[in-house]
């Protein structure tokens, strides 16, 4: 018979401190799973712009509603903060910024943008008259 390696187990989770940093990870992956249900709302707007103006007048009667003008919002702001964190895993991927504090810079950076540039895509726009 063979002895078995008694092998220690990793860590649950109650022995972690919860970071920005993780939190935001697992933000990341849930943004790129609404950006894939996301994805269906833009696909049914270009085919009912294809499709004629009835079905159009549809799509934009519920993108126009206030259930819907969330949504885009919301897909807006996952494509934003999605979009930035990629481009925070892609400076670690590059070696950079694994320090505490330039991780806590990249992160907050995401985060902050995100919402900022969300909130100047809707500011904009309503400026030039796209949202009505």
């Amino acid at each position: 018979m063979t002895a078995r390696i008694e092998r220690p187990l990793s860590p649950h989770m109650q022995v972690y401190r919860w970071t920005l940093t993780m939190a935001l990870s697992i933000v990341h992956r849930a943004t790129g799973i609404a950006l894939y249900a996301g994805t269906l709302l833009l696909v049914w707007w270009l085919v009912a712009a294809a499709s004629g103006h009835t079905a159009y007048a549809t799509v934009q009667a519920f993108t126009g509603s206030i259930i819907g003008r969330l949504i885009v919002f919301g897909y807006t702001w996952a494509l934003m903060h999605h979009m930035l964190s990629g481009i925070r895993h892609l400076v670690w991927d590059l070696g950079y910024g694994f320090k505490a504090n330039e991780r806590e810079a990249l992160t907050w950076g995401a985060l902050i943008g995100g919402i900022v540039l969300t909130i100047l895509i809707w500011i904009i726009a309503y400026a030039i008259g796209g949202v009505r």
